[in-house]
């Protein structure tokens, strides 16, 4: 058996390879720093944070938090590494950076079974070669390039431009109304109607709010179809209702009139648990999205499964292109991980490195073997990277780990234990994963009692008033 070649010193590299080194595989590891870099790195370690200092939610009761449980269950070098540089965040997970980086760097360097090399890699490697590419979303041009050759015309996407997701449950639905402009492909949409008062209204508060400054290596340039939302609101005051927020063909229902301007949102998922607010592409800070948004109709109690952004990424088309084990199809050697896939976030790409790395390390021990329960954090995401829940019709889009990319509970779940319920079947889900595979796993933690959720008292107040919640 061959050493197995890892591409890319950031999160999901070095948790790949720490995967396979720990499963008794000889592994090298390719990265470009310090000799090169992109424009966004500037230490010489791996695993550099560039944006943030932030894992996010460190709760059992957030989907990112469960993820994080998961991957220290499975020995994760990421999440042992975080913990040990931990800086104080209140109900997140914060660590220094520095110290970050050089600890997992320390690790990988002192591992006997990883081989460290610096190169920049133009090309991706012969069919002969085993290898797991990681290059992140900053991939270098020539290597790019080459992996647009072998993809295929129209497979790798360079830009990102990102609407917000909202979970339906928290959507008022005796504001909103569903409907198709002009009818047509049914009640696909639902449409949160704004009077000149409240569109003038959230124009202004648009135009006021602070944006995320640009990151190293990006450029003010936005594509005519994906401008930021307070771009198009610059040009004029009349900008988004001749744009995105344009009423033609959406007569209301109730009032057999067209609104001042629509807000739409389309179904993200084939259940129907999760709406993207269509043409809502935005640099505004996440602080500032959760505000404005929910100051439109019908989304005061909007929980947000995802936030906007527009930024620098390249990905993959992944469900097209990659198979369940996270091989390229026309080139089986070779194997993607991290946010090259389409994955989003820091946790979010270790994970998904994790899972790859382990996972090609036990096909060597004994062949194809599935990926995690996806009922599980870790199985979530890689049903999101194999497209499982994408709506018909729906673009691949990068995605956070969130709730919405789980399956469904039973209609027996109350609502108000649906957090708990969730967390607690993936925990048994990645028990007997493990079990079924000889695969060592850490003990679950304690899962608090579902907190008192706010998203759900327009509901309540709907069913006391005895009103349906139905679109019209």
């Amino acid at each position: 058996m061959g050493r197995i070649t890892v591409i890319g010193g950031g999160l999901a590299g070095c948790e790949a390879a720490w995967q396979l080194a720990g499963r008794g595989l000889e592994v090298e590891l390719v990265e470009m720093k310090p000799t090169d870099r992109s424009p966004a790195h500037s230490r010489d370690s791996l695993a550099e944070l560039v944006c943030s200092n932030s894992l996010r939610a460190a709760s059992l009761l957030n989907a990112v938090g469960l993820l994080k449980e998961e991957m220290r269950r499975l020995g994760s070098l990421v999440m042992t590494s975080a913990d040990a540089t931990a800086v104080p965040a209140g109900a997140a997970l914060a660590v220094d950076r520095e110290a970050f980086s050089r600890t997992v760097t320390a690790a990988i360097d002192s591992h006997p079974r990883i081989v460290r090399r610096t190169a920049r890699v133009d090309r991706l490697p012969p069919p002969e070669v085993e290898a797991i590419v990681a290059t992140g979303p900053l991939t270098a041009d020539a290597l790019a390039a080459d992996l647009a050759r072998v993809a295929g015309a129209g497979q790798l996407h360079f830009y990102d431009a990102i609407a917000p997701i909202v979970s339906a449950d928290s959507l008022d639905l005796a504001v909103l109304f569903a409907g198709s402009r002009y009818d047509k492909g049914g009640d696909d949409y639902l449409n949160c109607p704004l009077d000149h008062e409240a569109y003038t209204r959230f124009v202004a508060q648009l135009l006021a709010a602070e944006c995320a400054p640009l990151q190293p290596g990006e450029e003010p340039r936005f594509f005519a179809g994906c401008q930021p939302l307070e771009v198009i609101a610059a040009a004029g005051p009349d900008s988004l209702r001749f744009g995105p927020f344009k009423p033609v063909g959406l007569r209301d229902p109730r009032t057999n009139e067209l609104p001042h301007a629509v807000v739409q949102l389309r179904r993200e998922d084939r259940a129907g648990r999760a709406y993207n607010l269509v043409g809502c592409q935005t640099k505004l800070k996440h602080d500032a999205q959760r505000r404005l948004f929910r100051t439109l109709p019908g989304l005061a109690q909007a929980e947000f499964l995802r936030l906007g952004a527009v930024h620098r990424n390249t990905y993959l088309n992944a469900p097209a292109l990659l198979d369940a084990r996270g091989r390229l199809r026309a080139r089986p050697s070779l194997r993607f991980a991290g946010q090259l896939t389409g994955v989003e976030g820091y946790v979010e790409s270790a994970a998904h490195g994790l899972v790859i790395g382990l996972l090609t390390a036990l096909e060597r021990e004994r062949g194809a073997v599935p990926p995690p329960p996806a009922e599980t954090a870790l199985g979530a995401l890689v049903g999101h990277v194999r497209g499982a829940w994408l709506a018909p019709g729906r673009p691949y889009e990068p995605q956070n780990v969130h709730w919405g990319l789980f399956p469904p509970l039973g209609p027996e779940t109350r609502r108000s234990e649906t957090q708990r319920a969730r967390v607690l079947r993936a925990q048994e889900a990645l028990s007997r994963w493990a079990a079924e595979l000889g695969l060592p796993l850490g003990p679950a933690g304690p899962v608090p009692e579902t907190r008192k959720n706010p998203h759900y008292r327009g509901r309540r107040r709907r069913q006391r008033d005895g009103s349906t919640g139905k679109p019209s």
